[in-house]
């Protein structure tokens, strides 16, 4: 193509037609280049995995919607509300459809409903809650801002399983907590891509508080 332009075309329209392909590189790379486009999609950084910790429910709760604010007929009063929510994707940003997602976390207080933490959390705080994402790979959550607790950062505690697997278990944390740099899990997040992918901003939205939190799965 290039040599049927140079012999057959004169020097002016030669330039226009060359500089014409140019910009249409420039503007369309994902029609031009489609591997160059998909190489680029595939390069998500997986979600870290971190230790489940010891206060997984024992027994889950009889209300374990996507609502922890809510148990039962009972409302949640005390904490900092927040909507966490986020999509879970693979490395590709293909939604993971059919994925379930778990979180688990302290109270207002800092207890866990778990034997473990001697039984003391507030029992009107559902503690633990599961959702499906939806065809989009979306998933929400009503719970509280995490608070600190026995040399902990605030974190909330996060699962996904697919079927009979758990491709990923771990802990997310709060964007800019004075305690980060000084909780041991923290710290020993491997690389500061694995932190950032880990630790969240807590912002305030239209609706209240919000956290947002994608979740990449190396499947």
């Amino acid at each position: 193509m290039m040599e049927e332009i140079a012999m057959n075309t004169p020097l002016p329209e030669r330039r226009r037609l060359l500089q014409l392909g140019l910009a249409s590189a420039v503007a369309c790379p994902a029609w031009l280049t489609p591997a160059l486009a998909r190489s680029a999609a595939a390069n998500l950084h997986p979600t870290p995995a971190q230790t489940e910790g010891p206060f997984y429910p024992v027994q889950l709760p009889r209300d374990n919607d996507g609502d922890l604010l809510r148990n039962g007929t009972v409302d949640y009063r005390r904490g900092t509300p927040v909507w966490l929510d986020g999509v879970v994707t693979d490395t590709a940003g293909t939604p993971v459809r059919g994925a379930q997602v778990e979180i688990w976390q302290c109270d207002h207080q800092g207890r866990y409903h778990h034997p473990g933490d001697g039984g003391r959390a507030d029992p009107d705080f559902q503690g633990f809650g599961r959702v499906a994402v939806n065809r989009e790979g979306r998933y929400r959550f009503r719970a509280i801002r995490p608070v600190a607790y026995g040399g902990r950062t605030p974190h909330i505690h996060v699962k996904v399983r697919l079927g009979t697997r758990e491709p990923l278990t771990t802990q997310l944390y709060v964007a800019g907590e004075p305690g980060n740099a000084r909780d041991f899990l923290w710290r020993n997040l491997r690389s500061e891509a694995d932190r950032a992918a880990l630790t969240i901003p807590f912002q305030p939205g239209p609706d209240g508080l919000r956290a947002r939190f994608p979740i990449v799965l190396a499947l």
